[in-house]
């Protein structure tokens, strides 16, 4: 079993425990409910059976002695209090077993009868002991002829045997939600599955997008490669894990640290590549390739979470940067940090018209900038980390570069 499988597996299977457990009370009552209403049931359908045997009427001469009778023979089978009343609520008879002597004095009359369906009520004594009472109107067809009413006083081994049948009810109840869990998992493990290879596809090809974007500019601008870029975009990515950056801000850090120059692709050959020192009006020229990268970006969908370091990456913290002259924390976080990634780069990298700075002279030019180019707080958490990034990635090759990117990216796009 694969992580992925084993983490869907423990998910489900947890979700599964957990809702059984949520529903372990009220399954339990209803389940006690249930138990109650089918021994009711078995006290009115017996109930009434007695009384059709023994043919009883409640009018007529005979109607006391008939239902005294069945008032003394209810009281041995079912009750310890039964009272048998006339159609107009008069009493006819009264029962009770030694039990139920003491058990009048607990309860409170019910008052006169004016019901057409059998009910029942339960509830506890003091002592923990349970009172049911049960109540059943006596019909000649639609006609209501008599009422029986009938007080238990529960036995021990009778609450044992309700509570013991509850209990039996949701334990089925809960193993039958474990089964279904358990049905499900395979159709839902090979969904899950099937969905994280189709995002894990969108998010490659999207990456492999980017990465035609970053190296097509890269190869127009420079004579690297693209190295600068998976450069870049891996120390600006460690340097925002390090504040904290996670899940689309992470995201947005690495598309935008990749793509920063897409917008030189609509800059002239005769500025891009010019050798020397541009003018005024080559150097305004220049600069509308964060608006053009800005436009290329938000139009690639994906891709657009770039747009802040893209937009943001020549701003400077004093406010003296373009396009738009944001300082401070008005700086998207994400721009702050490429801005300070991209500097120590250009810094520590070897081109053809000069030598790379050593780590400690690429420090100083950095933190003579601070509050000026750069945010203050992040040359400090930097300055913790230079040492590590400037040995895994300054003299790195190209696939090296690649490669310490693709772990990065791997990590925070959940591929």
């Amino acid at each position: 079993m694969t992580s992925f499988n084993r983490k869907q597996a423990l998910t489900l299977g947890g979700t599964a425990v957990l809702l059984a457990a949520l529903a372990l009370v009220p399954v339990w009552w209803l389940a006690h409910e249930h138990t109650e209403d089918t021994f009711a049931a078995q006290a009115v359908a017996q109930t009434q059976r007695l009384m059709q045997q023994d043919a009883f009427r409640a009018s007529g001469a005979q109607a006391p002695q008939q239902a005294q009778a069945a008032a003394q023979a209810l009281t041995g089978s079912q009750f310890d209090i039964v009272d048998i009343y006339s159609a107009t609520g008069g009493l006819l008879a009264h029962a009770v077993t030694p039990a139920g002597r003491a058990l009048e004095q607990e309860i409170a009359p019910a008052g006169p009868p004016r019901y057409r369906l059998p009910y029942y009520e339960s509830r506890r004594l003091p002592g923990e002991r349970g009172l049911w009472r049960v109540f059943v109107p006596l019909l000649d067809g639609q006609t209501v002829v008599g009422y029986v009413e009938g007080a238990r006083l529960l036995p021990a081994s009778q609450r044992a045997q309700m509570d013991a049948e509850a209990w039996r009810v949701t334990l089925w109840v809960m193993l039958a939600m474990l089964l279904v869990a358990a049905a499900l998992y395979l159709p839902l493990q090979r969904l899950l599955t099937i969905s994280q290879r189709k995002t894990r596809e969108a998010l490659e090809s999207h990456m492999a997008m980017m990465e035609a974007l970053g190296r097509a500019i890269a190869r127009r601008d420079s004579d690297d490669g693209g190295t600068h870029n998976y450069r870049v975009a891996w120390i600006a990515a460690t340097l925002g894990e390090a504040v904290g950056l996670h899940g689309s801000r992470m995201q947005e850090l690495i598309a935008g640290s990749f793509l920063h120059d897409v917008g030189k692709i609509g800059i002239p050959d005769a500025i891009l590549l010019k050798p020397g020192r541009l003018d005024d009006d080559e150097m305004r020229v220049m600069r509308t390739h964060v608006g053009l990268g800005e436009d290329i970006v938000a139009g690639a969908g994906w891709l657009a979470g770039g747009q802040a370091v893209v937009a943001g990456h020549h701003e400077k913290w004093d406010g003296t940067g373009y396009p738009r002259g944001l300082a401070g924390e008005d700086i998207p976080l994400v721009a702050r940090i490429f801005a300070l990634a991209d500097v120590f780069d250009a810094l520590c990298a070897r081109r053809p018209y000069k030598e790379p700075l050593t780590l400690e002279a690429a420090m100083q030019a950095l933190r003579a900038e601070s509050g000026r180019h750069f945010d203050p707080h992040l040359i400090k958490v930097f300055e913790g980390l230079a040492q590590r990034i400037h040995q895994s990635i300054v003299n790195a090759s190209e696939a090296q570069a690649r490669t310490l990117l693709e772990v990065m990216v791997r990590k925070h796009f959940a591929l």
